[in-house]
């Protein structure tokens, strides 16, 4: 079952595409949207962080970090990120920790039967690290409410 909303976000450290650490912990006091995406290249993903990205100035003056967490690996995330120009963290969950703390992972991912991808998920956490808005897609196929999400973000602020 996925976090939900009032509960504390699990603490976590990950790769991102720039073999740099990075933590939950490193975002103290700012508001975080972190985006779990399947998989790179595919074009439901592709669509949903470019979105984020040709919009990040609303994250931006929302004092709002985004992050994209996938199961990919960090050099595919690396060449996707620069393929895409996309202007966020991209975060590998490669041994599906983080994927599994916040109960996004599939068992079964409906195509291809691939075993242990990410569910398509958002999660707003406001500065205390408190989860204040849970959304875990019904399909790969469907998006965040990203209104929603900005809704959150301003009554954050």
């Amino acid at each position: 079952m996925a976090i939900e909303k009032g509960q504390q976000a699990p603490a976590f450290t990950l790769y991102n595409s720039e073999k740099s650490k990075v933590s939950l912990a490193d975002f103290n006091g700012k508001n975080v949207v972190i985006l779990f995406f399947p998989l790179a290249f595919t074009s439901v993903c592709t669509a949903e962080l470019c979105s984020v990205r040709d919009n990040i100035t609303l994250y931006n003056n929302s004092n709002a970090q985004v992050l994209g967490i996938s199961v990919d690996s960090l050099f595919t995330l690396d060449k996707y990120k620069n393929e895409q120009n996309l202007n966020f963290p991209l975060l590998s969950d490669f041994n599906k920790t983080v994927s599994t703390a916040f109960g996004v992972l599939y068992d079964t991912f409906p195509a291809f039967e691939m075993a242990g991808v990410s569910k398509r998920a958002a999660f707003v956490i406001d500065k205390d690290g408190v989860v204040q808005y849970s959304e875990v897609c019904p399909t790969p196929g469907d998006q965040p409410d990203f209104a929603a999400i900005q809704e959150t973000l301003a009554s954050l602020n």
